[in-house]
């Protein structure tokens, strides 16, 4: 039968047992330092680096509804929840002027989108849009579903998706643009890091207010008005195309200074380029709220 450890250790001579409490403590410590400096897995940003942190799915006290499967041919015959595309079926954002919490989520591979948890399927989510991975902003929950913007026509699409298959993160940004002033702010946990006089859609065509997201993060050889564009969830609410793309509004920059307070644009948001720069940082799926007040 084995000797108890404090037995054969009351044996050991003492300066030998020093050394090893010694030994032991500093291969602890070791494994402590190792362990904190493991990296945290976080969404892909427009450009750069922003703080984020990854958060798991959130467990509201509702009954659970199951997944309905649907088949391979099935989830082929959807129609795509992309900006190219219009989803009738696409249930309504009811609280479009809300904040959310931050989560955001992505699907390493096509998922359907539902109606409801354990409604009807009625369209497919891409692994990424418009040459980005598509990232959501979270805007309801229920156990083992999320409810999601979706970049599709018209504005202010929503759709559930199965939380056990998406990959979850939290950012800690926010885009708040004002149509009533004509400003941008960019807020961090909640506090304003910038703020700008921005040009906006002309009474024509105007900037669509409402709960958007950005999209994507683009470089277009096409134009030379802005380095970067970063497309918004939403689209023009007078046209149907612009450009040889669907009317998708967006945020970007311009050359020369005297848009800026104007409403001129065909619906996009017009920046300055320090803004554009902080904007890079912030990460695809950040919430943009365009209000009129």
């Amino acid at each position: 039968m084995p000797r108890p450890v404090l037995t054969v250790l009351s044996r050991i001579p003492w300066w030998l047992r020093l050394s090893a409490v010694a030994l032991l403590a500093a291969l602890a410590a070791v494994v402590v330092v190792d362990t904190a400096s493991a990296p945290t897995p976080v969404p892909p940003r427009a450009a750069g680096d922003a703080d984020q942190t990854t958060t798991p799915p959130p467990e509201p006290d509702e009954p659970h509804v199951p997944v309905p499967a649907v088949p391979a041919e099935r989830l082929a015959s959807l129609p795509e929840a992309s900006t190219y595309t219009t989803l009738s079926a696409a249930p309504r954002d009811t609280d479009a002027a809300a904040d959310t919490d931050g989560l955001v989520v992505h699907n390493t591979e096509p998922l359907p989108v539902f109606t409801a948890p354990g409604g009807q399927p009625f369209a497919r989510l891409p692994v990424r849009q418009v040459g980005s991975d598509t990232w959501l902003p979270v805007v309801g929950e229920q156990p083992g579903w999320l409810k999601v913007l979706l970049p599709s026509k018209p504005n202010g699409g929503t759709g559930w998706l199965d939380a056990s298959r998406l990959r979850h993160a939290h950012t800690v940004y926010q885009i708040r643009v004002n149509l009533a002033d004509t400003s941008l702010r960019l807020l961090r946990d909640g506090k304003a890091v910038g703020r700008w006089t921005v040009g906006i859609g002309k009474d024509d065509t105007p900037t669509p207010a409402g709960r958007t997201f950005l999209l994507a993060s683009i470089k277009d050889s096409k134009q030379n008005y802005s380095p970067v564009i970063l497309p918004l969830g939403s689209h023009s609410s007078t046209l149907d195309t612009f450009g040889g793309g669907p009317g998708t509004v967006a945020i970007h920059s311009w050359p020369t200074n005297d848009v800026f307070g104007k409403r001129l644009s065909h619906g996009c948001i017009r920046v300055p380029a320090d803004a554009l720069g902080a904007l890079l940082s912030v990460p695809l799926g950040t919430l943009v709220l365009i209000t009129n007040t």
